[in-house]
């Protein structure tokens, strides 16, 4: 049932190119909202300074655009009433938090060393004990406090876990149970004062009243900190209440290992420029981890928003199948209106993609070719060397097309070809393929056979568009002319 009160977040941090997984936690994000008529909340967790970049700040901008996502409080002049909506503006914020949770004896200062906890971690792994933070600083005295500043040592902020085991329902997995050895204080502010993930995170979705939190199945780990530090921020009056969690499955890539942002495959780039649309990758990405229906893998973004529901997730993980993504983005590609079709392919008729000068572009033989493209295409960007025949002054010849087509006595097939297909109707592809077919039959073959040299003397290539629609749309002249110089190479 639709609830308004839903508000759900999107929250990347602005480093290296978006890729896949992030996509599909965005998509599932936003159509949990829409789904609910609920708030689609986008904040951006610049906080880290080293890493994170303006130009990535922006690629992910455009690239939720390029998507279609739509974000009712975030950057970029949407704003929203819990502005600002990027983590490096908000300092003040965590600072003010963070001293109100040492105040309430929530959080403390820890003093150790890197050497001393590195040794400590290994004698606990010598002794078989967990290897995560023992609490040397919990309780210490104001007297030792002093002598620690006294011999400059820095300190950072570490928040103190509760000692019991920390129970909750996971939207994706049910219930789970995390005991204290395995849930250890952990750091909340840097020695410099700058606030780690740990603190914003939380901070930032308490404050802008986040109700649901979906994310990746590797944050798990860090969800019972999150619930432990929630409850201290609603006794602080700073929370209201505690999100629900769903922790969606991995996405794999090769040799079932994670899908990392270093696998070529995981750059939403690279589908964007190869000329996926939109449509069709939201449609794949939606089924990782997802269905529509037991029988029906393709489907519009509304009809994804008006059917989707997080308890429907998978746990297990899902695997990025590369072929049935171009698959269901070909679908899409058909679902087009012939115009919307037309225009979607248009910056891959122009430089820098397309190998023909701007002058050379016939714009009525790109619109008469457009439906039989349309049928052949997986990506867009797949028109270039579909349609360049039409536009380049001469065919680029394909050479293991040529071997494979111009076998046994292509010079006589081509002749009696040039000559049927002279005085054919070229208003009429019926008429060009009766002329071709009558070909073949004067030298034994069939259509088949007889059709291959013509095709790879007027495209270059074996496979292609239909070949009679396209030698109609090429016209009379060019297709002779084509002919005659096939004829010319194959004289030598």
């Amino acid at each position: 049932m639709a609830n308004a009160n839903v508000r759900v977040r999107f929250c990347p941090s602005p480093t290296g190119n978006p890729h896949v997984g992030l996509v599909r936690t965005a998509l599932f994000n936003w159509a949990f909202a829409r789904h609910h008529g609920g708030t689609f909340v986008f904040r951006i967790e610049d906080t880290d300074a080293a890493r994170d970049s303006e130009e990535s700040y922006q690629q992910l901008l455009d690239s939720l655009r390029w998507l279609g996502f739509t974000w009712d409080e975030g950057p970029d002049e949407v704003g929203g009433p819990h502005a600002p909506y990027r983590q490096s503006q908000r300092m003040d914020i965590y600072r003010d938090v963070a001293e109100k949770l040492l105040a309430g004896g929530y959080a403390y200062h820890c003093f150790c060393t890197a050497v001393e906890l590195e040794a400590r971690r290994d004698a606990a792994r010598l002794a078989g004990k967990p290897s995560g933070y023992d609490g040397t600083c919990r309780n210490l005295s104001a007297e030792r406090i002093e002598r620690y500043r006294a011999e400059g040592r820095e300190s950072i902020v570490r928040f103190k876990m509760p000692d019991e085991p920390i129970t909750f329902t996971d939207l994706v997995r049910g219930e789970l149970t995390f005991t204290p050895d395995n849930v250890p204080d952990y750091g909340i502010v840097r020695a410099n004062g700058a606030p780690l993930y740990t603190l914003v995170n939380p901070v930032d979705d308490a404050l802008m009243e986040i109700t649901h939190v979906l994310r990746g199945e590797d944050l798990l780990s860090s969800t019972p900190r999150q619930i432990a530090l929630y409850k201290a921020l609603i006794e602080l009056g700073v929370a209201k209440e505690i999100p629900a969690f769903g922790h969606l499955p991995y996405v794999m890539g090769e040799g079932n290992k994670k899908l990392s942002k270093r696998d070529p495959q995981a750059s939403l780039n690279l589908y964007r420029e190869r000329g996926f649309l939109p449509e069709g990758l939201l449609n794949y990405l939606s089924l990782l981890g997802w269905s529509f229906s037991a029988d029906q893998d393709i489907f519009t973004i509304e009809q994804m928003v008006e059917k989707f529901d997080i308890a429907d997730v998978n746990a297990n993980p899902a695997r990025f199948d590369l072929k049935k993504a171009e698959s269901i983005n070909a679908d899409h590609i058909r679902m087009l209106d012939v115009k919307a079709f037309a225009a979607a392919c248009e910056p891959w008729l122009q430089a820098p993609h397309a190998n023909w000068a701007p002058e050379d572009f016939d714009r009525a033989a790109w619109e008469a070719i457009a439906p039989h493209a349309q049928t052949r295409v997986t990506v867009l960007s797949d028109i270039t060397q579909n349609v360049d025949f039409l536009f380049l002054p001469e065919p680029v010849f394909d050479q293991p097309s040529w071997d494979k087509a111009m076998k046994g006595e292509p010079a006589a097939l081509l002749t009696t070809a040039r000559a049927k297909l002279d005085t054919a109707d070229w208003s009429d592809p019926e008429s060009l393929k009766n002329a071709v077919l009558a070909a073949g039959e004067e030298h034994g073959l069939k259509l088949g056979k007889a059709q291959a040299p013509v095709r790879v003397a007027v495209t270059g290539r074996t496979v292609g568009l239909p070949l009679f629609e396209s030698l109609e749309i090429l016209g009379r002249e060019k297709t002779l002319s084509r002919i005659d110089a096939a004829l010319a190479k194959l004289a030598g």
